[in-house]
């Protein structure tokens, strides 16, 4: 990729031309240009002409995708900016190719009012990097303030229907029917059966004491706890007609409850995350603690089958999930090492990785990780390449490898589950909101991202 006019890193270029790009959006692969105009796109054509005043930046070999939209980070902001803060992760985030963003409640304090969301977007702003959005979280109190959260104040309700993050898990039957009956925002689920996991940590607590194998994590997060969880979570919401979202799918008995076909039409749907496509039980001896994550990497079946769960269209959404933790912390036994894996900066290469081994195609990529999330949240003008939509752009390059080291890693935690693996691609140039962002790595604006619009 070659640069016909230097990038200019503020706001005074108020026109860039990508020339020479391949196109990747809503299933097609095509040769053309893209005109952006301030923060839109304004023309998608082959042979569009410079005039001048335009930064014309030459993109030949490359694809030109949509911005990702991950639907499920955690950036640790306010109150654990020790793992994380909202400003760097969201410039992981687009080194990576995620241009937009759905936070996670379980910071400290919990998100679990309007007035805390509103704390949140206030900070974010300036801040981000990336375009952001964030859930409200529910807990077996908070019903009031479900019901009078307005669309765009939050993007969606977050429900722990599991025994992941402390003082936010709903095991209230009552609760949980009242929230599926009465949320007007889209509902979220982690669904895990709380009890279940006690009884299965008992069991292993009296085997090995506190110090239990971190390959025992699939057991005792198990794949019971899961579907005893999701299949209530899909009975209630096909019971009350809820726009149910159920996050981070695991095992390929869940798969069974979800309906294979496109997004449109759907009121219930189901997210995988990269690291559940990835690695499989047998990481767990190089990597321990380092992939512990609720709900936990299973088997290697689960994983195959989860990967063409996303190629028939029963899972919807490719996400990450990204919860970084300190290295420190992770170095705990089992029990007091936290769950969770820093992974935006690497998800869209990762997703890449299954397209060179012949497991993706590319359009299955760009509509699981841009356009579906846009489709199922109702994100105005994000998640496609289109005329009037926002210049929302990641540039990659399939030819051009890059490994992951510590010292190229974005996170402020400071590391990744992948050091030491070659990844065959490269995202080379992420535009946000019309802006060139990061460059060959290198940054090259001050934080621009906006609050999220959602449509009816």
């Amino acid at each position: 990729m070659s640069f016909l006019q230097p990038t200019i890193g503020d706001r005074r270029v108020s026109k860039t031309l990508l020339v020479n790009g391949t196109i990747v959006n809503e299933d097609r692969i095509y040769a053309a240009d893209v005109l952006i105009d301030g923060e839109r796109i304004a023309k998608i054509e082959p042979g569009l002409s410079a005039s001048s005043g335009e930064n014309v930046i030459d993109v030949s070999g490359c694809h030109v995708l949509p911005g990702l939209i991950d639907d499920q980070v955690h950036f640790r902001e306010p109150g654990l900016m020790h793992k994380a803060t909202i400003a760097t992760e969201s410039l992981a985030a687009v080194c990576g190719g995620v241009t937009s963003y759905m936070e996670m409640p379980n910071t400290s304090p919990p998100t679990t009012t309007v007035e805390a969301l509103a704390e949140k977007r206030d900070r974010a702003l300036g801040r981000s990097h990336a375009n952001f959005a964030f859930y409200l979280g529910a807990t077996n109190e908070n019903l009031d303030e479900i019901k009078r959260v307005a669309l765009g104040e939050a993007c969606g309700i977050k429900v722990f229907m599991g025994a992941s993050t402390g003082n936010m898990l709903v095991d209230d039957p009552a609760t949980l029917e009242r929230i599926f009956a009465e949320a007007t925002l889209p509902v979220a689920t982690h669904c895990e059966d709380s009890p279940t996991i006690w009884q299965n940590e008992a069991q292993f607590k009296q085997r090995y004491g506190d110090d239990v194998p971190m390959a025992c994590h699939p057991q005792i997060r198990s794949a019971e706890a899961c579907y005893k969880s999701s299949s209530l979570a899909v009975e209630l919401a096909k019971g009350f007609g809820t726009r149910l979202h159920v996050l981070h799918l695991t095992t390929e008995r869940e798969l069974n409850l979800f309906e294979p076909g496109p997004i449109e039409g759907k009121h219930i749907t189901a997210e995988v995350c990269v690291h559940h496509l990835w690695f499989d039980e047998s990481s767990y001896g190089a990597l321990g603690a380092r992939i512990k994550c609720n709900p936990a990497i299973k088997r290697h079946e689960d994983r195959e089958a989860l990967l063409a769960a996303v190629r028939d269209d029963r899972l919807d959404v490719i996400a990450t999930d990204h919860a970084p933790h300190t290295l420190e912390e992770k170095q705990q036994t089992y029990f007091s090492a936290p769950a969770g894996l820093p992974l935006v900066q690497h998800s869209l290469q990762m997703l890449l990785e299954h397209h060179r081994n012949g497991r993706l195609t590319l359009e299955q990529i760009v509509r699981k990780a841009a356009h579906n999330p846009a489709r199922l949240f109702g994100v105005k003008d994000r998640g496609f390449l289109r005329e009037g939509y926002y210049g929302d752009i990641a540039v990659v390059d399939l030819e051009r490898p890059e490994r992951v080291t510590t010292e190229n890693v974005r996170y402020k935690c400071g590391w990744s589950p992948l050091e030491g693996v070659e990844l065959g691609a490269s995202v080379v140039m992420t535009l946000v909101n019309g802006m060139v962002v990061v460059r060959n790595g290198e940054v090259l604006a001050e934080p621009g991202g906006r609050q999220l619009e959602f449509s009816e």
